[in-house]
């Protein structure tokens, strides 16, 4: 008798050539590149051609523990490509797009913006918040009232 299973593939990202990794330390921190060879289960070598002059990262070896890898992906990457080559499939794929249209560089975006505010933004974001959970908290005794 057969069963019927259904297969998932896994949802893990995978350290492979083609993976877009974020940069979380060193001189490059808080910026992409892309995992183009292997060299061990520690290092790998990444090259960042960002459409941006100023997101460029230059081709060298990276500890997998200086980055984070993110859900994108340039497939069909040939294993060592140059520089030229990563370039044309970074553009083609739209990876800086990609990212900046993504909920982590969002968020990321975010909490810059919130670190860089003077204290009488900070103050301002204060009242509205209040402002925003008293509106809220309204509307929720009105529903409740009515119910």
């Amino acid at each position: 008798m057969a069963a019927n299973i259904d297969i998932k593939t896994t949802s893990w990202k995978l350290v492979e050539v083609g993976r877009v990794v974020l940069i979380r330390s060193g001189p490059y921190t808080g910026k992409l590149a892309t995992i183009v060879e292997i060299i061990d289960h520690k290092r790998v070598l990444v090259d960042g051609p960002s459409t941006q002059e100023e997101k460029i990262v230059p081709r060298h070896s990276l500890a997998l523990s200086h980055a984070t890898l993110t859900p994108f992906v340039i497939p069909k990457l040939p294993r060592a490509a140059g520089t030229g080559p990563v370039r044309k499939l970074w553009e083609k794929e739209e990876i800086d797009n990609k990212f900046a249209s993504s909920s982590w560089a969002k968020k990321n975006a975010q909490v810059e913006r919130r670190k860089n505010l003077t204290d009488f933004e900070r103050f301002k974001v204060l009242r509205l918040k209040k402002q925003s959970r008293y509106e809220v908290l309204k509307a929720a005794a009105k529903v409740r009232a009515s119910a």
